[in-house]
């Protein structure tokens, strides 16, 4: 495509050692690393708001940091931007047998466990469980572990509808809580008592046992649960704003205010149902 080659030839200048922009061969790998999330997140954020001229935008923005980080590769000899390019072609068509090859499939849950099974090959991974990056989002990994575990048949969806199965999940869930609720209880008991060692770890252990049963109820439900964390997130700053904005008002600061206060503040907040985070 010419426009695509443009743009690779304009990157080759932007990183040319003599007639070259300062700041673009200032970067390196490490440097891109923050961009590269900045710009998937604006993505995310433009597909959120439905916004196609942004989604135009940002899916620019994020193609022109695989074209630097290419580009840095190509410099030091590694790789260039038709490798990068031939080998995701290659791994579409491995891992899509049911179109390039003889393969059946009923369901999309056929096509991830395929998927996962030739992943496995290809990687030479002991387990079909993938080693996820540190820096990944624990909620979002314990979604995809769930996933991988589902497409060897470790799942509650193969024999039920999707909301028998998440509620079966939920009953594993309500467990998890009522294991914390103990561990709980049992800190306060020994909390007085000196030399004896505390439960943080096992509370720990047991809020960890939660949230991820908590992201598989999201995955039956097919709900990223990242993203519905996210929005609760927002909702929560939103109400939280209108309550500091409305003492405000009557002259008081938020940490003069009492609980009561607040709690009716929030329940005004939470009944006009506010969802710009713009409050002022």
């Amino acid at each position: 495509m010419k426009e695509f080659t443009k743009l690779i030839k304009i990157m080759r200048q932007l990183r040319d050692p003599q007639k070259g922009c300062p700041w673009d061969l200032q970067q390196t790998e490490a440097t891109l690393k923050e961009y590269i999330i900045e710009e998937a997140y604006e993505l995310i954020e433009a597909i959120d708001a439905k916004s196609s001229t942004g989604q135009l935008e940002e899916l620019g923005d994020l193609l022109l940091q695989i074209i630097f980080l290419a580009q840095i590769h190509h410099e030091k000899q590694n790789f260039n931007i038709k490798d990068v390019i031939k080998r995701i072609s290659k791994k579409l068509i491995n891992r899509h047998p049911h179109i390039f090859s003889d393969v059946r499939v009923k369901t999309p849950q056929d096509v991830r466990s395929n998927w996962e099974k030739i992943k496995k090959i290809e990687k030479n991974n002991p387990s079909i469980i993938s080693d996820y990056p540190e820096k990944i989002s624990a909620l979002l990994a314990a979604k995809k572990i769930a996933e991988q575990a589902s497409s060897a048949g470790f799942d509650w969806k193969d024999s039920s509808p999707a909301e028998t199965a998440a509620l079966k999940a939920l009953e594993k869930a309500g467990e998890e809580i009522g294991e914390l609720k103990k561990a709980i209880q049992a800190q306060a008991k020994i909390r007085s008592i000196p030399g004896i060692p505390d439960k943080k770890e096992e509370i720990s252990d047991e809020i960890g046992d939660i949230l991820f049963a908590v992201s598989n109820i999201a995955r039956l439900m097919d709900i990223n649960p990242e993203f519905a964390l996210k929005k609760t997130n927002q909702k929560f700053t939103t109400r939280f704003r209108y309550i500091e904005k409305q003492l405000k008002k009557q002259g008081k600061d938020i940490h003069e205010a009492t609980l009561e206060e607040m709690e009716a503040l929030w329940q005004e907040a939470k009944k006009n149902n506010f969802k710009s985070l713009n409050t002022e």
